[in-house]
């Protein structure tokens, strides 16, 4: 094997590993933001209970009149 073949297979083993690593951050990226939705969700139920509690009590004491 030539020197030039072998600089050849040495670019194509970089580049491939270099899309692989950018596949992987993607998938990191994607799973992080998925993660973050979800928790931003669930904030959004844990409020929208927590008002609806709070309400009950206030409905319950006779506060919302």
């Amino acid at each position: 094997m030539d020197s030039q073949n072998m600089s050849y297979n040495a670019g194509q083993a970089k580049g491939q590993a270099q899309e692989k690593a950018s596949t992987m951050m993607d998938k990191a990226s994607n799973a992080a933001q998925s993660a973050q939705e979800s928790m931003q969700e669930a904030g959004q139920q844990m409020k929208a209970k927590a008002q609806g509690a709070a309400d009950s009590v206030k409905n319950a004491t006779g506060m919302n009149n």
